[in-house]
Order: structure tokens, then sequence, then C-alpha cells
């Protein structure tokens, strides 16, 4: 009984190691330009209910990458693999939803999946589900649970929330109203490359003394420090 239990566990881990490596040879040739090739493998994959290909090749027919575009068909994939319990799948699903593509529009069931997502710690879900509840999106309006998901995704080094924390302290959005905050979160974003928050971060600049924009910059250097090192965990308290 324990060298047949020894042998299901050593043909499950071949099967992984070969799964995965179909998989990364899709996407190596998807990225290369090779859509037939990435198509033969994720469809295989697909094919034989590996989940983590379900995004990918949900991504092929809702772009039209190699093969002609079809959103009805990419929802029908991503859905499998949104049952499967695969993040990427719930969030491209969920941007289905939110569009109206290839399904009927419907903003609540893209608020769950998106949150489906989050929960798993997508930072794109993060980010879009923050979205939501700041501006009342298939959600009731929150700007504290706004700030909540920004916040995971910002920890995450996801710009476009970094962005819009800054957005919601210069408002006092759920959260105290701090242009101290609002120049430290432009600024992790602006180092980013996010061109939005340079021309934010100056404009709080020039509603700060000299001593307080030394201060928030050190702030800032120490927060994105914290952000890279995957050691910041959302309590601005401790910055």
């Amino acid at each position: 009984m324990k060298l047949t239990l020894k042998l299901l566990i050593i043909s499950l881990v071949f099967i992984s190691f070969f799964t995965k490596a179909d998989l990364q040879k899709g996407i190596d040739a998807a990225n290369e330009g090779d859509f037939e090739t990435a198509f033969f493998h994720f469809n295989y994959l697909v094919e034989n209910n590996y989940g983590p290909a379900m995004y990918h090749l949900g991504q092929m027919h809702e772009f039209g990458y190699g093969i002609a575009r079809d959103p009805k068909k990419a929802a029908d994939i991503y859905s499998q693999g949104a049952k499967l319990g695969e993040a990427d799948a719930m969030f491209a699903l969920a941007t289905l939803y939110e569009d109206g593509k290839g399904v009927k529009k419907d903003l609540q069931m893209a608020a769950s999946l998106y949150q489906q997502s989050a929960k798993k710690g997508l930072a794109p879900a993060q980010f879009n589900l923050g979205v939501m509840y700041a501006n009342g999106t298939g959600v009731i309006q929150d700007f504290f649970q706004a700030k909540e998901w920004y916040t995971k995704a910002a920890a995450q080094n996801y710009a476009a929330a970094q962005f819009n924390l800054a957005l919601l302290y210069f408002e006092g959005q759920g959260v105290d109203k701090s242009l101290e905050m609002s120049f430290i979160w432009n600024s992790i974003a602006e180092f980013n490359g996010h061109k939005d928050a340079s021309h934010s971060r100056k404009l709080d600049e020039r509603k700060m003394s000299p001593s307080q924009v030394e201060e928030a910059t050190e702030k800032a250097n120490v927060l994105y420090q914290k952000i890279l090192a995957g050691k910041y965990y959302g309590d601005e308290r401790r910055i």
C-alpha cells in the first residue's frame, strides 16, 4: 500500500512538471509571436483541464492572437478557469462582465469576480475592485474599502493603486486628509513611472514648506524600499 502511494505521488509530480513545462512553452511561443505553437500547447492543456492554461487560451480568443477574435469563447474558457480557482481567469472574466464583451454586462458579477481574484492576491484585481468601491460601481460606494484594496495592490508595487491612494489622501476620502501622505504616495507612483503622479506630486509640493518636502521625501524613500522588499503591510502609522 505504501509503495502504491509513493508511486502515485511520484507520478503526480512528473505530471505537474510536464504540464508546467508545456505551459511555459506556450507562453514563450506567444511572446515570440508564434501563436500557432502557443495555441497548440494551451489548447492541449485546457482539454486536459489544466487551469493555469485557461487564462492564456482565453486571452488568445479574446484579443485574436493568431486566431479570430471571439470574446464569447474567451468568456467560456475563463469561466472554466474561474471554477478551478484561477485568479487570472477570474480577473479576465470580470473585465468581460464589466465591459459587456462576450457576456451580458453585469457590474455586480464583475465586482464579485474581482473580489475573488483580489483575495487570491492578484494586484490588478485588487486595484480594479478598489476603483469599483471608490466609484460605487457594482457595489455600494465605500471609500474605506477602496483604500483597503488600493493599499493591498500598492504593497505589491502597483503604480496605479499608489496614485489612487494619493488621491484619497488628498481628498480625505476613506482616510484622514493628508497632504503629506498624498505627496508620499504620488512620489512612490512616480518612482514607478506614473506620469500623472509626477504632476500631482509637484502640485502637492507647491503647498508644502521645504522642510515638509524634505521629510516627506525621506518617508517616501523608506516606504518604497519596504515595498520593494515585500515588507510593507499597509500601516501608514509606521512610515
